[in-house]
This record gives structure tokens, sequence and C-alpha cells, in this order.
């Protein structure tokens, strides 16, 4: 009895992630096991990645909070702490926002804050 192999599936498979690898340089996307290597390289740098990209952009709307805040003599962690006394729920991201883009809102926060 021959032998059965499912070459469909199998080609099926590989032009699967050789189409995934389109666009890398050299044999990364024509040749199975170097596109292969690559490709599960580049999925777990991208899954990491993905969970880094929130770290960086909570410390890029701290710092921006930061820089508008001082403007009135505060810090940031002082504002912060006085916002939760103050039952204002705003998250760093409309914070950061506002002090960046609409800094006649962001003063008027800082004047509730003070008060």
């Amino acid at each position: 009895m021959p032998r059965s192999v499912n070459a469909v599936a199998s080609r099926q498979r590989r032009k699967k992630l050789l189409k995934q690898t389109k666009g890398q340089f050299g044999r990364r996307k024509n040749v199975w096991t170097v596109a292969k290597n690559s490709l599960e390289k580049g999925l777990g740098y991208a899954y990491r990645d993905r969970k880094t990209k929130k770290r960086n952009f909570r410390g890029l709307w701290i710092t921006r909070i930061n820089a508008g805040v001082r403007q009135y003599d505060l810090s940031y962690s002082t504002f912060m702490g006085k916002l939760a006394e103050k039952n204002i729920t705003l998250n760093r991201k409309t914070l950061a926002d506002l002090a960046m883009n609409h800094p006649d809102a962001f003063k008027a926060i800082i004047e509730a804050v003070k008060k």
C-alpha cells in the first residue's frame, strides 16, 4: 500500500507561513526553515511589545501631565493625590490630552483641585 501524505495541506501550511513573512529581507521571505524561525521570532516580539506599548504610553502620559502641572507650581504626585481627594475621576490619557491640546480646560481642573 502506498504511503499517504497530505501534500495539499502541507503546501497550504507553507504558503500561509511564507505569505506572513512577505516583505522580509533575503532568505527570510522564501526559504521555509529560515522563514519559519523568523516568523516565530517576530510573533514573539509582537506579543511582548503589545504589553510594552501600554507601559510606554502610560509613562508618556505621566510626563505630559507633570509638565503641564509644573507650570502651576504643583508636582505630578501632589496633583494626582488632590484629584483623588476631590473625587475627580479622569484617567491619565485624558489628562495628558487636556494638558497638551486644551490648556484652558486643564487650568480649570487645576484650579478645582487647588481649592
